[in-house]
């Protein structure tokens, strides 16, 4: 007989963050693809000067992909607990859930994001300092012993 885990609080923190990131990822990503020239976004395309990019369309695309629907897809496995198999072969701990490492990822790939944001527009805003704390927020959360036990095969309490 397979006993279920109790889902602890730090596992609905968890979902409860990539959920908050992926939906304003979709929204702020979907923005950016209707209107790449930024005029429904207030931004303008001054501050693209020093990317590679004329106008908002790719980073809108990354934006609404990478940080919008892999997050809230990470968010419905967590929540599911059903196996999430493609990540599980991209995983770094082979005895955790698929979305639990998905999950790390999504921390590493949003603290990325901002940063190299940050680098190329010269600027520094609130919502970078915002967004890089929710990175290392879900990669601290992630890491902890009751989630990651949670989420695997393995015991990590002992």
């Amino acid at each position: 007989m397979v006993v279920k885990k109790q889902k602890t609080a730090g596992c609905y923190m968890l979902i409860f963050f990539h959920l908050l990131l992926g939906i304003g990822a979709l929204a702020g990503g979907g923005v950016l693809i209707i209107s790449p020239d930024g005029s429904m976004s207030s931004m303008p395309l001054e501050i693209l000067r020093n990317t590679p990019f004329n106008n908002f369309l790719i980073p809108g695309i990354i934006l609404f992909t990478c940080l919008g629907v892999l997050p809230v897809v990470t968010a419905i496995f967590l929540a599911s607990e059903k196996s999430l198999r493609v990540s599980g072969k991209l995983s770094l701990y082979k005895e955790a859930h698929g979305a639990w490492n998905s999950s790390l990822y999504i921390g590493f790939i949003l603290i990325g994001w901002i940063t190299v944001q940050m680098y190329l527009i010269e600027e520094v805003v609130f919502l970078h300092v915002f967004y890089i704390l929710l990175g290392l927020l879900i990669q601290i959360i992630t890491l902890l012993p009751s989630v990651k036990n949670h989420y695997s095969d393995y015991d990590y309490r002992k």
